[in-house]
Protein backbone atom coordinates (compact mmCIF):
# COMPACT_ATOMS: atom_id res chain seq x y z
CA UNK A 1 0.00 0.00 0.00
CA UNK A 2 1.50 3.73 -1.00
CA UNK A 3 1.54 6.14 0.95
CA UNK A 4 -0.91 8.37 -1.28
CA UNK A 5 -3.65 5.86 -0.56
CA UNK A 6 -3.92 5.78 2.56
CA UNK A 7 -3.82 9.65 2.83
CA UNK A 8 -6.29 12.19 1.86
CA UNK A 9 -6.58 13.11 -1.24
CA UNK A 10 -5.70 16.52 -0.04
CA UNK A 11 -2.71 15.35 1.79
CA UNK A 12 -1.37 13.31 -0.75
CA UNK A 13 -2.00 16.41 -2.67
CA UNK A 14 0.25 18.26 -0.48
CA UNK A 15 2.58 14.93 0.16
CA UNK A 16 3.36 15.43 -3.95
CA UNK A 17 6.28 17.25 -5.09
CA UNK A 18 4.24 20.55 -6.28
CA UNK A 19 5.06 21.64 -10.14
CA UNK A 20 7.73 24.21 -10.47
CA UNK A 21 6.09 26.89 -12.01
CA UNK A 22 6.99 27.85 -15.40
CA UNK A 23 9.43 31.25 -16.19
CA UNK A 24 6.61 34.35 -16.07
CA UNK A 25 7.35 36.46 -19.53
CA UNK A 26 10.08 39.39 -18.75
CA UNK A 27 8.24 42.52 -18.71
CA UNK A 28 10.09 43.72 -21.64
CA UNK A 29 8.20 41.18 -23.63
CA UNK A 30 4.88 42.05 -22.12
CA UNK A 31 5.64 45.33 -23.19
CA UNK A 32 6.24 44.83 -26.62
CA UNK A 33 3.22 42.15 -27.21
CA UNK A 34 1.37 44.94 -26.09
CA UNK A 35 2.59 47.32 -28.26
CA UNK A 36 2.48 44.89 -31.29
CA UNK A 37 -1.43 44.76 -30.57
CA UNK A 38 -1.71 48.57 -30.01
CA UNK A 39 -0.02 49.12 -33.58
CA UNK A 40 -2.07 46.42 -34.95
CA UNK A 41 -5.64 48.15 -34.18
CA UNK A 42 -4.12 51.76 -34.73
CA UNK A 43 -2.77 50.48 -38.31
CA UNK A 44 -6.02 48.89 -39.05
CA UNK A 45 -7.98 52.01 -38.30
CA UNK A 46 -5.74 53.76 -40.82
CA UNK A 47 -5.97 50.96 -43.21
CA UNK A 48 -9.59 50.98 -43.24
CA UNK A 49 -9.65 55.20 -43.90
CA UNK A 50 -7.66 54.82 -46.54
CA UNK A 51 -9.79 51.59 -48.40
CA UNK A 52 -12.86 53.55 -47.16
CA UNK A 53 -11.17 56.32 -49.25
CA UNK A 54 -10.24 54.45 -52.35
CA UNK A 55 -13.44 52.44 -52.90
CA UNK A 56 -15.98 55.16 -53.51
CA UNK A 57 -13.98 57.05 -56.40
CA UNK A 58 -14.53 53.84 -58.26
CA UNK A 59 -18.04 53.18 -57.51
CA UNK A 60 -19.28 56.88 -58.49
CA UNK A 61 -20.50 56.18 -61.87
CA UNK A 62 -22.87 53.31 -60.76
CA UNK A 63 -24.00 55.17 -58.06
CA UNK A 64 -24.62 58.39 -60.56
CA UNK A 65 -26.52 55.81 -62.26
CA UNK A 66 -28.85 54.45 -59.61
CA UNK A 67 -29.48 57.84 -57.71
CA UNK A 68 -29.46 59.71 -60.68
CA UNK A 69 -27.18 61.95 -59.23
CA UNK A 70 -26.01 65.35 -61.88
CA UNK A 71 -22.63 65.45 -61.74
CA UNK A 72 -22.14 68.80 -59.58
CA UNK A 73 -23.43 66.53 -56.63
CA UNK A 74 -21.64 63.46 -57.40
CA UNK A 75 -18.21 65.26 -57.42
CA UNK A 76 -19.40 66.21 -53.55
CA UNK A 77 -19.61 62.49 -52.39
CA UNK A 78 -15.46 63.17 -52.42
CA UNK A 79 -15.75 66.38 -51.74
CA UNK A 80 -17.86 66.25 -48.69
CA UNK A 81 -15.19 64.14 -47.20
CA UNK A 82 -12.38 66.02 -47.88
CA UNK A 83 -14.14 68.98 -46.53
CA UNK A 84 -15.18 67.64 -42.95
CA UNK A 85 -12.05 65.75 -42.78
CA UNK A 86 -9.74 68.67 -43.33
CA UNK A 87 -11.62 70.77 -41.15
CA UNK A 88 -12.00 69.52 -38.22
CA UNK A 89 -8.31 67.41 -38.50
CA UNK A 90 -6.91 70.07 -35.88
CA UNK A 91 -10.02 69.98 -33.71
CA UNK A 92 -9.56 65.93 -33.74
CA UNK A 93 -6.22 66.74 -32.88
CA UNK A 94 -6.55 68.61 -30.41
CA UNK A 95 -9.83 66.19 -28.71
CA UNK A 96 -7.74 63.23 -28.21
CA UNK A 97 -4.93 65.32 -26.14
CA UNK A 98 -7.80 66.69 -23.77
CA UNK A 99 -10.39 63.76 -23.58
CA UNK A 100 -7.95 61.20 -24.02
CA UNK A 101 -7.14 59.51 -27.52
CA UNK A 102 -8.84 56.41 -26.94
CA UNK A 103 -12.35 57.83 -25.78
CA UNK A 104 -11.59 59.97 -28.80
CA UNK A 105 -10.83 56.82 -30.96
CA UNK A 106 -13.60 54.98 -29.80
CA UNK A 107 -15.82 57.47 -30.47
CA UNK A 108 -14.70 58.32 -34.31
CA UNK A 109 -14.71 54.70 -35.16
CA UNK A 110 -18.45 54.49 -34.05
CA UNK A 111 -19.45 57.39 -35.87
CA UNK A 112 -17.62 56.44 -38.90
CA UNK A 113 -19.53 53.09 -38.60
CA UNK A 114 -23.21 54.89 -38.28
CA UNK A 115 -21.89 56.93 -41.14
CA UNK A 116 -20.80 54.25 -43.06
CA UNK A 117 -24.20 51.73 -43.15
CA UNK A 118 -26.66 54.92 -43.22
CA UNK A 119 -24.89 55.48 -46.67
CA UNK A 120 -25.32 51.88 -47.78
CA UNK A 121 -28.96 52.64 -46.87
CA UNK A 122 -29.52 56.03 -48.76
CA UNK A 123 -31.78 56.15 -51.70
CA UNK A 124 -31.43 59.86 -52.33
CA UNK A 125 -28.33 61.75 -53.32
CA UNK A 126 -28.60 64.14 -50.57
CA UNK A 127 -28.65 61.91 -47.54
CA UNK A 128 -25.55 60.03 -48.93
CA UNK A 129 -23.75 63.10 -49.41
CA UNK A 130 -24.50 63.86 -45.63
CA UNK A 131 -23.42 60.41 -44.42
CA UNK A 132 -20.47 61.14 -46.71
CA UNK A 133 -19.64 64.42 -44.53
CA UNK A 134 -20.37 62.33 -41.45
CA UNK A 135 -17.28 60.07 -42.18
CA UNK A 136 -14.77 62.30 -43.12
CA UNK A 137 -15.35 64.07 -39.43
CA UNK A 138 -15.17 60.74 -37.94
CA UNK A 139 -11.87 60.29 -39.36
CA UNK A 140 -10.76 63.42 -38.87
CA UNK A 141 -10.98 62.52 -35.38
CA UNK A 142 -9.69 58.86 -35.83
CA UNK A 143 -6.34 59.72 -37.36
CA UNK A 144 -5.19 61.80 -35.11
CA UNK A 145 -6.25 59.38 -31.94
CA UNK A 146 -4.28 56.73 -33.56
CA UNK A 147 -1.41 58.73 -34.90
CA UNK A 148 -0.89 59.98 -31.74
CA UNK A 149 -1.07 57.01 -29.93
CA UNK A 150 1.68 55.17 -31.47
CA UNK A 151 3.80 58.25 -31.05
CA UNK A 152 2.69 58.18 -27.12
CA UNK A 153 3.51 54.44 -26.70
CA UNK A 154 6.65 53.94 -29.11
CA UNK A 155 9.51 55.51 -27.87
CA UNK A 156 10.87 58.89 -30.52
CA UNK A 157 14.12 57.45 -32.49
CA UNK A 158 14.46 53.99 -33.39
CA UNK A 159 11.08 52.06 -31.84
CA UNK A 160 9.22 54.97 -33.01
CA UNK A 161 10.78 55.42 -36.79
CA UNK A 162 9.47 51.68 -37.06
CA UNK A 163 6.60 51.83 -35.66
CA UNK A 164 5.13 54.99 -38.24
CA UNK A 165 6.92 53.07 -41.24
CA UNK A 166 4.23 50.42 -40.49
CA UNK A 167 1.71 52.59 -39.90
CA UNK A 168 2.54 54.60 -43.11
CA UNK A 169 2.35 51.38 -45.59
CA UNK A 170 -0.89 50.45 -43.72
CA UNK A 171 -2.16 53.27 -45.70
CA UNK A 172 -0.98 52.61 -48.91
CA UNK A 173 -2.11 48.95 -48.79
CA UNK A 174 -5.38 50.05 -47.60
CA UNK A 175 -5.69 51.98 -50.39
CA UNK A 176 -4.19 49.91 -53.23
CA UNK A 177 -7.10 47.17 -51.48
CA UNK A 178 -9.45 49.67 -51.76
CA UNK A 179 -9.10 50.19 -55.59
CA UNK A 180 -9.38 46.50 -56.52
CA UNK A 181 -12.35 45.59 -53.85
CA UNK A 182 -14.03 48.59 -55.33
CA UNK A 183 -14.08 47.21 -58.44
CA UNK A 184 -15.54 43.61 -57.72
CA UNK A 185 -17.84 45.23 -54.81
CA UNK A 186 -19.45 47.72 -57.43
CA UNK A 187 -19.80 44.92 -60.07
CA UNK A 188 -21.74 43.25 -57.47
CA UNK A 189 -23.31 46.25 -55.84
CA UNK A 190 -22.08 50.04 -55.23
CA UNK A 191 -23.66 49.68 -51.70
CA UNK A 192 -21.43 47.31 -50.74
CA UNK A 193 -18.43 49.65 -51.15
CA UNK A 194 -20.45 51.42 -47.68
CA UNK A 195 -21.55 48.30 -46.27
CA UNK A 196 -18.36 46.30 -46.11
CA UNK A 197 -16.14 49.02 -44.23
CA UNK A 198 -18.88 49.71 -41.63
CA UNK A 199 -18.54 45.89 -40.85
CA UNK A 200 -15.44 45.44 -40.84
CA UNK A 201 -15.21 49.01 -38.81
CA UNK A 202 -17.40 47.03 -36.21
CA UNK A 203 -14.79 44.41 -35.75
CA UNK A 204 -12.49 47.04 -34.98
CA UNK A 205 -14.40 48.88 -32.60
CA UNK A 206 -14.61 45.27 -30.62
CA UNK A 207 -10.65 45.13 -30.15
CA UNK A 208 -9.87 48.63 -29.10
CA UNK A 209 -10.18 48.73 -25.27
CA UNK A 210 -7.95 45.58 -25.60
CA UNK A 211 -5.16 46.80 -27.53
CA UNK A 212 -5.29 50.22 -26.15
CA UNK A 213 -4.52 51.84 -23.08
CA UNK A 214 -7.11 54.17 -21.29
CA UNK A 215 -5.06 57.38 -21.18
CA UNK A 216 -3.48 57.70 -17.57
CA UNK A 217 -5.56 60.28 -15.33
CA UNK A 218 -4.24 63.71 -14.49
CA UNK A 219 -3.47 64.65 -11.03
CA UNK A 220 -6.60 66.32 -9.13
CA UNK A 221 -6.92 70.19 -9.77
CA UNK A 222 -3.53 69.92 -12.31
CA UNK A 223 -6.23 70.67 -14.86
CA UNK A 224 -4.18 69.46 -18.23
CA UNK A 225 -6.45 67.11 -19.24
CA UNK A 226 -9.92 69.51 -19.11
CA UNK A 227 -8.44 72.85 -20.72
CA UNK A 228 -9.87 74.19 -23.63
CA UNK A 229 -9.99 76.53 -26.18
CA UNK A 230 -13.40 76.80 -27.70
CA UNK A 231 -12.23 80.20 -29.75
CA UNK A 232 -9.50 79.21 -30.96
CA UNK A 233 -11.35 75.51 -31.98
CA UNK A 234 -13.72 77.71 -33.74
CA UNK A 235 -11.72 79.77 -35.67
CA UNK A 236 -9.19 76.87 -36.71
CA UNK A 237 -11.83 75.38 -38.32
CA UNK A 238 -13.72 77.57 -39.51
CA UNK A 239 -10.75 78.51 -41.52
CA UNK A 240 -9.37 75.01 -42.93
CA UNK A 241 -13.01 74.20 -43.83
CA UNK A 242 -13.44 77.73 -46.05
CA UNK A 243 -9.52 77.03 -47.30
CA UNK A 244 -10.83 73.26 -48.37
CA UNK A 245 -14.08 74.80 -49.47
CA UNK A 246 -12.46 77.36 -52.26
CA UNK A 247 -9.51 74.56 -53.34
CA UNK A 248 -12.30 71.77 -53.83
CA UNK A 249 -14.66 74.32 -55.40
CA UNK A 250 -12.16 75.69 -58.07
CA UNK A 251 -11.98 72.68 -60.57
CA UNK A 252 -16.06 72.95 -61.09
CA UNK A 253 -16.59 76.71 -61.26
CA UNK A 254 -13.02 78.28 -61.48
CA UNK A 255 -11.01 80.35 -59.80
CA UNK A 256 -12.19 83.60 -60.39
CA UNK A 257 -15.95 83.01 -59.26
CA UNK A 258 -16.72 84.47 -55.99
CA UNK A 259 -17.45 81.03 -54.69
CA UNK A 260 -13.68 80.51 -54.77
CA UNK A 261 -12.56 83.72 -53.79
CA UNK A 262 -14.26 84.67 -51.07
CA UNK A 263 -13.61 81.46 -48.88
CA UNK A 264 -9.58 81.85 -50.22
CA UNK A 265 -9.46 85.36 -49.22
CA UNK A 266 -10.99 84.58 -45.59
CA UNK A 267 -9.81 81.75 -44.72
CA UNK A 268 -5.95 83.58 -43.96
CA UNK A 269 -7.90 86.30 -41.79
CA UNK A 270 -9.25 83.73 -39.84
CA UNK A 271 -6.01 81.94 -39.61
CA UNK A 272 -4.34 85.25 -39.01
CA UNK A 273 -7.30 85.90 -35.96
CA UNK A 274 -6.25 82.07 -34.87
CA UNK A 275 -2.41 83.33 -34.34
CA UNK A 276 -3.30 86.15 -32.17
CA UNK A 277 -5.98 84.46 -30.03
CA UNK A 278 -2.89 81.57 -29.27
CA UNK A 279 -1.09 83.95 -28.43
CA UNK A 280 -3.20 85.04 -25.30
CA UNK A 281 -4.86 82.13 -24.48
CA UNK A 282 -3.20 80.21 -21.20
CA UNK A 283 -3.99 76.85 -22.70
CA UNK A 284 -3.92 77.26 -26.76
CA UNK A 285 -5.87 75.03 -29.31
CA UNK A 286 -2.88 74.63 -31.23
CA UNK A 287 0.90 75.82 -29.03
CA UNK A 288 2.33 78.07 -31.39
CA UNK A 289 5.79 76.58 -30.26
CA UNK A 290 5.21 73.48 -32.45
CA UNK A 291 6.26 75.72 -35.42
CA UNK A 292 9.37 77.01 -33.51
CA UNK A 293 11.08 74.02 -34.46
CA UNK A 294 12.62 73.82 -38.46
CA UNK A 295 12.31 70.10 -38.46
CA UNK A 296 8.63 69.78 -38.59
CA UNK A 297 8.03 73.57 -39.88
CA UNK A 298 9.94 71.90 -42.84
CA UNK A 299 8.46 67.90 -42.73
CA UNK A 300 4.74 69.89 -42.18
CA UNK A 301 5.68 71.69 -46.02
CA UNK A 302 7.20 68.66 -47.53
CA UNK A 303 4.11 66.64 -46.72
CA UNK A 304 1.53 69.75 -48.36
CA UNK A 305 3.83 69.58 -51.51
CA UNK A 306 4.16 65.93 -52.06
CA UNK A 307 0.66 65.30 -51.27
CA UNK A 308 -0.24 68.13 -53.74
CA UNK A 309 1.73 66.01 -56.39
CA UNK A 310 1.08 62.65 -55.87
CA UNK A 311 -2.64 63.31 -55.45
CA UNK A 312 -2.78 65.40 -58.07
CA UNK A 313 -1.49 63.40 -60.66
CA UNK A 314 -3.40 60.15 -59.03
CA UNK A 315 -6.60 62.48 -60.41
CA UNK A 316 -5.06 62.99 -63.66
CA UNK A 317 -3.87 60.11 -64.55
CA UNK A 318 -6.56 58.60 -63.68
CA UNK A 319 -8.33 60.70 -66.81
CA UNK A 320 -6.22 59.71 -68.98
CA UNK A 321 -5.98 56.08 -68.61
CA UNK A 322 -10.03 56.67 -69.28
CA UNK A 323 -9.94 59.34 -71.45
CA UNK A 324 -6.98 58.70 -73.65
CA UNK A 325 -6.59 54.69 -73.38
CA UNK A 326 -9.97 53.55 -73.13
CA UNK A 327 -9.16 51.79 -69.97
CA UNK A 328 -12.29 50.21 -67.99
CA UNK A 329 -12.81 50.76 -64.14
CA UNK A 330 -11.44 47.68 -63.15
CA UNK A 331 -8.43 48.07 -65.49
CA UNK A 332 -7.55 51.07 -64.15
CA UNK A 333 -8.07 49.61 -60.60
CA UNK A 334 -5.14 47.42 -61.50
CA UNK A 335 -3.43 49.08 -63.81
CA UNK A 336 -2.25 51.43 -60.89
CA UNK A 337 -1.96 48.52 -58.08
CA UNK A 338 1.84 48.12 -58.44
CA UNK A 339 1.98 52.05 -56.78
CA UNK A 340 -0.08 51.08 -53.89
CA UNK A 341 2.15 47.48 -53.32
CA UNK A 342 5.11 49.50 -54.03
CA UNK A 343 4.41 52.49 -51.55
CA UNK A 344 3.64 49.16 -48.47
CA UNK A 345 6.80 47.73 -49.37
CA UNK A 346 8.86 50.59 -49.19
CA UNK A 347 7.64 52.41 -46.22
CA UNK A 348 7.37 48.70 -44.14
CA UNK A 349 10.80 47.63 -45.31
CA UNK A 350 12.85 50.23 -46.50
CA UNK A 351 12.13 53.51 -45.14
CA UNK A 352 12.70 52.64 -41.59
CA UNK A 353 15.86 51.65 -42.25
CA UNK A 354 17.09 54.55 -44.35
CA UNK A 355 15.57 57.20 -41.68
CA UNK A 356 18.07 55.48 -39.01
CA UNK A 357 20.78 54.95 -40.77
CA UNK A 358 20.81 58.26 -42.62
CA UNK A 359 18.41 60.75 -41.06
CA UNK A 360 15.42 62.50 -42.21
CA UNK A 361 16.70 65.21 -44.90
CA UNK A 362 18.51 62.14 -46.59
CA UNK A 363 15.47 59.99 -46.95
CA UNK A 364 12.90 62.62 -47.93
CA UNK A 365 15.67 65.09 -50.58
CA UNK A 366 16.21 61.60 -52.06
CA UNK A 367 12.34 60.52 -52.05
CA UNK A 368 11.38 64.02 -53.83
CA UNK A 369 14.35 63.41 -56.55
CA UNK A 370 12.58 60.40 -57.54
CA UNK A 371 9.07 61.93 -57.26
CA UNK A 372 10.12 64.37 -59.44
CA UNK A 373 11.79 62.30 -61.92
CA UNK A 374 9.21 59.57 -62.33
CA UNK A 375 5.92 62.10 -62.70
CA UNK A 376 8.33 64.25 -65.09
CA UNK A 377 8.90 61.00 -67.14
CA UNK A 378 4.81 60.53 -67.54
CA UNK A 379 5.02 63.81 -69.92
CA UNK A 380 5.56 61.01 -72.15
CA UNK A 381 2.56 59.33 -72.64
CA UNK A 382 0.96 59.14 -75.81
CA UNK A 383 -2.15 58.10 -77.38
CA UNK A 384 -0.53 54.41 -77.58
CA UNK A 385 -0.49 52.12 -74.45
CA UNK A 386 3.16 52.26 -72.94
CA UNK A 387 1.90 50.51 -69.71
CA UNK A 388 4.84 48.04 -69.16
CA UNK A 389 7.74 50.01 -71.31
CA UNK A 390 6.76 53.56 -69.44
CA UNK A 391 3.72 53.65 -66.99
CA UNK A 392 4.39 50.34 -65.10
CA UNK A 393 8.26 51.54 -64.31
CA UNK A 394 7.23 55.36 -63.46
CA UNK A 395 4.48 54.28 -61.26
CA UNK A 396 6.97 51.86 -59.33
CA UNK A 397 9.30 54.92 -58.78
CA UNK A 398 6.71 56.99 -58.00
CA UNK A 399 5.80 54.60 -55.34
CA UNK A 400 8.83 54.02 -53.52
CA UNK A 401 8.77 57.79 -53.59
CA UNK A 402 5.52 58.22 -51.81
CA UNK A 403 6.84 54.84 -48.95
CA UNK A 404 9.50 56.99 -48.35
CA UNK A 405 8.45 60.99 -48.02
CA UNK A 406 5.25 60.04 -46.37
CA UNK A 407 6.92 58.25 -43.65
CA UNK A 408 9.91 60.64 -43.58
CA UNK A 409 7.55 63.89 -43.29
CA UNK A 410 5.52 62.49 -40.41
CA UNK A 411 8.65 61.03 -38.20
CA UNK A 412 9.89 65.03 -38.56
CA UNK A 413 6.26 66.46 -38.16
CA UNK A 414 5.50 64.52 -34.41
CA UNK A 415 9.56 64.55 -33.35
CA UNK A 416 10.37 66.25 -30.08
CA UNK A 417 6.56 67.46 -29.24
CA UNK A 418 5.38 66.89 -25.56
CA UNK A 419 3.02 64.25 -25.11
CA UNK A 420 0.34 65.77 -23.61
CA UNK A 421 0.34 67.76 -27.78
CA UNK A 422 1.09 64.42 -29.59
CA UNK A 423 -2.71 64.76 -31.10
CA UNK A 424 -2.60 68.33 -32.27
CA UNK A 425 1.40 67.11 -33.78
CA UNK A 426 -0.15 64.49 -35.40
CA UNK A 427 -3.35 66.55 -36.30
CA UNK A 428 -1.23 68.82 -38.66
CA UNK A 429 0.58 66.19 -40.03
CA UNK A 430 -2.59 64.39 -41.66
CA UNK A 431 -4.06 68.23 -42.20
CA UNK A 432 -0.83 69.23 -44.39
CA UNK A 433 -1.26 65.67 -46.81
CA UNK A 434 -5.39 66.55 -46.61
CA UNK A 435 -4.75 70.15 -47.65
CA UNK A 436 -2.07 69.43 -50.10
CA UNK A 437 -4.10 66.58 -52.01
CA UNK A 438 -7.31 69.15 -52.52
CA UNK A 439 -4.65 72.00 -53.43
CA UNK A 440 -3.16 69.83 -56.17
CA UNK A 441 -6.05 68.11 -57.59
CA UNK A 442 -7.58 72.14 -58.38
CA UNK A 443 -4.77 72.97 -59.67
CA UNK A 444 -4.19 70.13 -61.66
CA UNK A 445 -7.61 69.99 -63.15
CA UNK A 446 -7.58 74.06 -64.18
CA UNK A 447 -4.62 73.09 -65.67
CA UNK A 448 -6.56 70.36 -67.83
CA UNK A 449 -9.13 72.73 -68.29
CA UNK A 450 -7.13 75.50 -69.60
CA UNK A 451 -4.85 73.01 -72.01
CA UNK A 452 -7.69 71.52 -73.25
CA UNK A 453 -9.39 74.39 -74.29
CA UNK A 454 -13.52 74.99 -75.17
CA UNK A 455 -15.02 71.76 -74.77
CA UNK A 456 -11.92 69.97 -74.37
CA UNK A 457 -11.84 68.45 -77.79
CA UNK A 458 -10.40 65.35 -77.86
CA UNK A 459 -7.45 66.97 -79.97
CA UNK A 460 -6.09 68.80 -77.06
CA UNK A 461 -6.54 66.34 -74.31
CA UNK A 462 -3.53 64.36 -74.57
CA UNK A 463 -1.68 67.87 -74.16
CA UNK A 464 -3.54 68.99 -71.51
CA UNK A 465 -2.90 65.66 -69.47
CA UNK A 466 1.03 66.36 -70.60
CA UNK A 467 0.84 69.49 -69.05
CA UNK A 468 -0.58 68.38 -65.81
CA UNK A 469 1.78 65.44 -65.32
CA UNK A 470 4.22 68.44 -65.92
CA UNK A 471 2.37 70.40 -63.03
CA UNK A 472 2.71 67.67 -60.97
CA UNK A 473 6.29 67.39 -60.91
CA UNK A 474 6.52 70.88 -60.72
CA UNK A 475 4.88 70.80 -57.24
CA UNK A 476 7.06 68.16 -56.21
CA UNK A 477 9.91 69.68 -57.07
CA UNK A 478 9.02 72.75 -54.82
CA UNK A 479 8.86 70.25 -51.72
CA UNK A 480 12.33 68.96 -52.83
CA UNK A 481 13.64 72.71 -52.42
CA UNK A 482 11.89 72.54 -49.16
CA UNK A 483 13.26 69.56 -47.85
CA UNK A 484 17.12 70.93 -48.84
CA UNK A 485 16.84 74.10 -47.65
CA UNK A 486 14.48 73.38 -44.59
CA UNK A 487 15.25 70.14 -43.19
CA UNK A 488 18.75 69.62 -41.34
CA UNK A 489 21.68 68.15 -41.94
CA UNK A 490 21.68 66.34 -38.23
CA UNK A 491 20.35 62.23 -38.45
CA UNK A 492 18.65 62.53 -35.43
CA UNK A 493 15.61 64.75 -35.04
CA UNK A 494 14.35 64.84 -31.79
CA UNK A 495 17.63 67.16 -31.20
CA UNK A 496 15.93 69.32 -31.62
Amino acid sequence: MTLSKDLPASASASASPSPRPGPSPSPGATRRRRQGLTLLVTCAVFFLDALDNSTVGVALPSIQDDLSMETGALQWLVSGYTLAFGGFLLLGGKAADVLGRRRVLVVGLAVFILASLLGGLMTAPEPLIVSRFLKGAAAAFTAPAAFSIITTQFAEGRERNRALSIYGATGGLGWSTGLVASGLLTEVNWRLVFFIPGLLGLALLALVPAAVDADAAKAPGSGARRSYDPGGAFVVTAALFLLVLGVIQAPEIGWAAGATMLPLVLAPVLLLVFVVIERRHRSPMLPLAIFGSRVRSASYLVALTHAAAALGWQFTVVLYLQEVLDYSAMRIALGILPLGLTVFLTARFLTPRLVNAFGVRVVAVVGLVLQVASLGMFVLVGQEDRYLTLLLPCLVAHGVACGTVLNAANIGGVSGVADRHQGVAAGLCSAAYAIGAGLGTAVLAGVITASAGEGGKPAHMLDAYQNAFLGAALMAAVGLVVAVVGLPRRRHVNAD
